[in-house]
Formats: structure tokens, C-alpha cells, sequence
């Protein structure tokens, strides 16, 4: 009771208090206090439908946005007018997609490739080996990823759909819900929600997996062992594994996409440059002068591609490794083609050499006096005019073991091992032996060896052919051969030259590579990985089988006195010293995906002004995403984006981003901020001061009453 008479009091201020200091029209109603002017609260998340919208069925006025998309050994890119185009490794019928039409996305995988039709179903060509390409039934898809040997699709009601390899659980997507982007890595599938958060299943060895505690994601990648996430600022998030430095990208800022490969990754900035970290043993983080960039491509095995605005296509990395790079050479006298590296032999005695060089192959520059060359898969060899050898390049079988050799004529070099010819004509081999491709100590009179990826090949002065190694597919049954004057030895297939300009072949015919009977006048012969190529006496080659990288495209060559074949690519020296080759770079740089440009206006209301890119008319590359920034003016505040917003990442933030996919008009909204009501924060001073009063005379009295009892 006594207490009672002390509150009572204290609480009836209080309500005196507040009535004098609360405004009439805040009866009833809550009351805000707003921010000061340097202070800012925003949710930076995915609208539901923005991405979705962004990235399906993307056919605004009959175009496609044109994307490129990366397997382990191949390479798919989708044109303008819907149809794709591929390179590289077709073992699987990868890239069997010339008649495909109608395409709005594509994906790759290891060794598969997955096209998004318009009306939301999905078709796939390549390895089927666990079923990732069985996607014949599914429908109402807006997006596709393609793993290592899973196929992942988004469908239009946010839920995902999943077939292929199941071992680590990549394809427990069943109950996933409320999700606008799919990405897949070697083992394990990922999803993004519209309020940017990040679901993962499947391998999680390196904590790949490890993404439940990332916020506002807009874009996510995946790599073999390590994913990415872009951040609606233009910042990037990544877990997993980091030993060679890919997930390296805590600085970055400006990005706009994101790509992983098997251990790197690459960023593209708004400005259009690219950025990248992590394992660069094939150039594969070679980026660094590329610009006008629109969109990358990084889940290749070892390799990075980017699309640029004008629908060319550049890349750098595996299977690209510059070995086609010879335009600037001059006064060569011989060629040679490895696995992934070009040799030229000049007229001076001294070597070039351009492509892959991981092992050394590539480094001759100091050899001298050096009168012919070969190329293997992995090591170059070297003539030297008094009869010595020198070898670079991978040894691991003793196939660079030539320093004791003398008196030789002409080297061969195959997959593993290393042929030469002595001037008694006499033949000594080293390396690999396990198919018994080094037996050769007993050949004489022979006048010409080749070597191929198990087998060795040798012409006796009479024409005869002998041959040692493995003859799986034939490719050794030369024993009834008469006449020959020339032999090559390719992957599982071996070609010889007929005195009368003749072809003869045997072996493997899996991609048509002895389909020769029909030649005539050719006075050299060169066998690559798939394929045989024909010099002709007028100078023009010929060329059938593996096509798949461009690498027989020779139809136009004139003037040619020698050819070499490489296991993607193909080399031509000229009578004037000049080389040139077809191959995949070459290939790539015919690629033009087309171009298709939208229109972005954009524009505010006052109280504030677009900063980024600036207010005004833009014209963008279909498929960009264009970064805006809205920021207020003084006793202003950003409310939120309005217009053509369906492709936006979050209406509501200041600093987002949009996907162009169409022509779109939008505007920044700004409010003047109220005034700040001091009466009423001086009415919660006030009362809290009583209230502290109250609490402050009770105790006072409560223990005066304990004391005095």
C-alpha cells in the first residue's frame, strides 16, 4: 500500500508528460524517427521473379542474348538467332549441336551438353553414361546447369529438378523451393533463393558445400571443389578449396559475374575487364588485357572464355594454349606439332616453339645448329648436324634419354618415346616400352621412322614397312605395304605415301581419319590425334576426320611445302618461310555469336539523382548486368525502383543491379524524410528520467523501512 501511494503519482506525470508533448494527429497512430542523413538501412536481396525473368526464356523481340558455356574439353556458344555452335573434344558427341534451334540458354558439363529450348523444355548430347542427359521430359524450365556428371534445372515455379550421377547426393534438390538461379560442380549442385540466401547437397569434402551462413547472393558459381557467390554490391564470397589460390577474392569490388573452373576463378567487372585468381599452370588466369567483356565462362577443365559486346569470342587455357600462335614466324625450313605445342626449325640452325609448355617443351631458345625436329605428346627433340640429340620436355619414361646418342639422321618422337635413325641405318628407341614400341634393335636398311602414341613405324630403303607397339586397332598391320616413300603414325592409325602420290591407311577409322583411298598426288602425309592431313604437289592440303576444333579446315592453304599434324591443331610452313595452322584458336576466332543491344533509360524524381551509371538513354549488350546507384540528396531518402523492374535484383535497394534482357525505362524514387519530433523523443527522455525517479524514491524508501524495522 505504501508503494502503491508512490506510483501512483509518478504514473499519472508521466501520462501528463506525454499528453502535453504529443501532437494531436499522433493520437492513435505509431510514431517513427527516422535516420540521420548519413545513415542507411537496406536489405540487398533477390525479388522473387527477377532472375528467373533475367536469365529464361530470354526472347525479347525474336533475339536471343548470346552466351558461351565451357565443358571440361569443349566449348558450346549460343547465337543470336537461337541456334549453337561447339568445339573441341566430340569423343561423346558432345558437340553434336548443329541442328539445334530454338535455344535460349545453354550449359556444359564435363562431357555433355544441355540446351534450354523457348518453350521451356530441355534437350542434351554427350556422355549419358549415368543419365545426365535424360531431360526429355522435363518441362516449364527458365534455367539449365550441367555438372560433372549431374544436369540441374530451375523451373518457373522456383522448384528444381535434377538427373544424373547420385553418389554424393547432388541431386537431393526435391524439396528445394523459392529459388531463381541452379548452378552445378563436379559433385555437387547449388541454388540461390529470391531472398539471397544459398542451399547446397552433394560432395562437401572441401566445404564447398559450406554456404548457409551467405546473404544476399545474386549469382552463384561452381567449381570442382570450390564455389562463388556474388553479393549484390559487387563483392564475392567463396569457401571451399583454396590451395592454389582461388578463393583468393576477398578485394574484389565492381564485379558482375562470377565463373569457377576446376581451380580458378574469374570475375567480370562492369567496366567490361576481367579479373581472375588461382591456378594459372595453363593461362588459364590469363585475363588480364581482355575488355569489353559482356559475359565469362570459367567451368571448363583448365580454361576460361569470354564473350565480348561485338559477339566475337576470346579464351585463354587449356587446349588453348597458343601452339596456332605462329603468324609472326618467318624463315622456317621444317615444323613439327606436339599434343598442345608448335616447334619450327629456321634456316639458321635455331628452334621456336609456341603452345603448352608445362613440362618444358617449349624451351629451345638456346639450341643451336640443329638440323631436324619432332614433337612429341609432352617433349621436343632436336637434330644436331654432327649426329647428337638433345631432348626437353617431359621424361617421366625416359623418353628425353638421348644425350648418349651419335651419328643420327632423322628422329621420330611418339607419345611416350623417342625414335632415331643412325646413318648405317640402324634405329635406337627409348621411353615408353609397355607395348613394345622401343623394339627396334633389330631393323636395318630402314630410311624413314615414325613414331605414334604406342607404335613405331619404319620404311626400308625397298619401300617395305615394318612396324612394333601396340596394334589394337591395325594400326601396325603395315607388314604387305610396297612402294611407300612417306609414313605417319597418329593416335591408333598409321598413313604411308605411295611413290605414286598414293595413300594407303589402317588402324582406327572412328572419325573417318583413313578415309584416304581417294587421294592422289600427295607427297607428304601427316597423322594427328583423329585425322590425316595430305600435302598435295601443287601445295594445297587436304585433310579428313576430327573436325571438331577446325583443325582440318586447310581447304585454302596454297603454297604449302610441308604440313605437321598436333592432336587438336594442324601446322602448314610455306615456301616463304611463313607458318600457318588451324585448330582451335582458329576456330574461335571465326565464332561471332551475333550482337543484340537493348536500351536502358533511366531517370529520378527529385530529391536525389542516379550516380551509376549516370541518368539519361544507354545502350547495353543483351544479357549485360548493369549496376545503378540512387543516392539521395540531403533530407532525402531512396525509396525504391520503378518502371521495368521484372529484371532487377532488389527494387528496393539503392545500389542494385540489372540484367538487360529487353528495352527498359526505369526510375529512382525519393522521399523527403519528416522532420524529427523532439517533443516527443524529450517526452521518452522525460519519461524514462520519472520512471529512473520512481524506482530510485521506492528502494530509498523500501530500505529505509528495513532499516528503521
Amino acid at each position: 500500500m505504501k508503494n502503491r501511494k508512490v506510483l501512483l503519482p509518478a504514473l499519472l506525470s508521466i501520462a501528463l508528460v506525454f499528453s502535453l508533448i504529443l501532437p494531436a494527429s499522433a493520437a492513435g497512430a505509431s510514431a517513427t524517427m527516422p535516420l540521420p542523413d548519413d545513415c542507411s538501412i537496406s536489405h540487398l536481396a533477390i525479388d522473387s521473379s527477377s532472375l528467373v525473368s533475367a536469365m529464361a526464356l530470354n526472347t525479347p523481340q525474336g533475339n536471343v542474348t548470346p552466351m558461351v558455356a565451357t565443358g571440361s574439353f569443349h566449348m558450346v556458344g549460343l547465337k543470336s538467332d537461337g541456334t549453337v555452335i561447339a568445339t573441341g573434344d566430340n569423343s561423346v558427341g558432345q558437340c553434336n549441336v548443329g541442328n539445334w534451334s530454338g535455344i535460349v540458354r545453354v550449359a556444359a558439363g564435363v562431357a555433355h551438353t544441355v540446351g534450354l529450348e523457348s518453350d521451356g523444355t530441355v534437350i542434351a548430347m554427350g556422355d549419358n553414361s549415368v543419365g545426365q542427359c535424360n531431360v526429355g521430359n522435363w518441362t516449364d524450365i527458365v534455367q539449365v546447369a550441367a555438372g560433372g556428371g549431374n544436369t540441374v534445372g530451375l523451373k518457373s515455379d522456383g522448384t528444381v529438378v535434377a538427373v544424373g550421377w547420385h553418389y554424393y547426393g547432388q541431386l537431393n534438390v526435391g524439396d528445394w523451393t523459392d529459388i531463381v538461379w541452379v548452378a552445378a560442380g563436379q559433385d555437387y549442385s547449388m541454388g540461390v533463393k529470391s531472398d539471397g540466401r544459398v542451399v547446397a547437397v552433394g560432395d562437401n569434402e572441401y566445404n564447398q558445400c559450406n554456404v548457409g551462413g551467405w546473404t544476399d547472393i545474386v549469382q552463384v558459381a561452381a567449381g570442382v571443389a570450390h564455389t562463388v557467390g556474388l553479393k549484390s554490391d559487387g563483392t564475392v564470397v567463396a569457401v571451399g578449396e583454396k590451395r592454389s589460390g582461388e578463393c583468393n577474392i576477398g578485394d574484389w569490388t565492381d564485379i558482375v559475374q562470377v565463373g569457377a573452373g576446376v581451380a580458378h576463378t574469374v570475375g567480370l567487372k562492369s567496366d567490361g575487364t576481367v579479373v581472375a585468381v588461382g591456378d594459372n599452370q595453363f593461362g588459364e588466369c590469363d585475363v588480364g588485357g581482355w575488355t569489353d567483356i559482356i559475359q565469362i565462362a570459367a567451368s571448363g577443365f583448365l580454361h576460361t572464355v569470354g564473350l565480348k559486346s561485338d559477339g566475337t569470342v576470346v579464351a585463354v587455357g587449356n587446349r588453348y594454349w597458343g601452339q596456332c600462335n605462329v603468324g609472326g614466324w618467318t624463315d622456317i625450313i621444317r615444323v613439327a606439332a606436339g599434343a598442345g605445342h608448335t616447334v619450327g626449325l629456321k634456316d639458321g640452325g635455331t628452334v621456336v616453339a609456341v603452345g603448352y609448355n608445362h613440362w618444358g617443351q617449349c624451351n629451345v631458345g638456346g639450341w643451336t645448329d640443329i638440323t631436324r625436329v619432332a614433337a612429341g605428346d609432352l617433349h621436343t627433340v632436336g637434330v644436331k648436324s654432327d649426329g647428337t640429340v638433345v631432348a626437353v620436355g617431359d621424361n617421366s619414361n625416359g623418353q628425353c634419354n638421348v644425350g648418349s646418342w651419335t651419328d643420327i639422321v632423322q628422329v621420330a618422337a611418339g607419345d611416350r618415346h623417342t625414335v632415331g635413325v643412325k646413318s648405317d641405318s640402324t634405329v635406337v628407341a627409348v621411353g615408353d616400352n609397355s607395348n613394345g614400341q622401343c623394339n627396334v634393335s633389330g631393323w636395318t636398311d630402314i630410311i624413314y621412322v615414325a613414331a605414334g602414341r604406342d607404335c613405331t613405324v619404319g620404311i626400308k630403303r625397298d619401300g617395305i614397312v615394318v612396324t612394333v607397339g601396340d596394334d589394337y586397332d591395325g594400326q601396325s598391320d603395315a607388314g604387305n605395304w610396297t612402294d611407300i616413300t612417306q609414313v605417319s603414325a597418329g593416335d591408333l592409325h598409321t598413313v604411308g605415301v605411295k611413290s605414286d602420290g598414293t595413300v594407303v591407311a589402317m588402324g582406327s577409322n572412328s572419325s573417318g581419319q583413313c578415309d584416304v583411298d581417294n587421294w592422289t598426288d600427295i607427297v607428304q602425309v601427316a597423322a594427328g590425334w583423329d585425322r590425316t592431313v595430305g600435302l598435295k604437289s601443287d601445295g594445297t592440303v587436304v585433310a579428313v576426320g576430327d573436325n571438331s576444333s577446325g583443325q582440318c579446315d586447310v581447304g585454302n592453304w596454297t603454297d604449302i611445302i610441308q604440313v605437321a599434324a598436333g592432336s587438336y591443331h594442324t601446322v602448314g610452313l610455306k615456301g616463304d618461310g611463313t607458318v600457318v595452322a588451324a585448330g582451335p584458336e582458329i576456330t574461335l576466332a571465326k565464332w561471332n555469336l551475333g550482337v543484340v543491344d537493348y536500351i536502358l533509360t533511366i531517370s529520378s524524381t527529385a530529391g536525389g539523382s542516379v550516380t551509376t551509371p549516370d541518368e539519361g538513354v544507354f545502350t547495353y549488350n543483351a544479357g549485360l548486368m548493369v549496376r545503378v546507384v540512387a543516392e539521395p540528396e540531403k533530407g532525402y531518402r531512396f525509396v525504391n525502383w520503378t518502371g521495368d523492374v521484372d529484371t532487377i535484383a532488389n527494387v528496393d535497394a539503392a545500389l542494385t543491379i540489372i540484367t538487360m534482357s529487353g528495352n527498359y525505362s526505369i526510375t529512382a524514387n525519393f522521399e523527403e524524410k519528416p522532420p524529427i519530433n523532439w517533443p516527443l523523443i524529450g517526452g521518452i527522455i522525460a519519461a524514462v528520467v520519472t520512471v529512473g525517479l520512481v524506482i530510485f524514491f521506492v528502494r530509498r524508501k523500501r530500505a529505509a523501512e528495513t532499516k528503521g524495522g
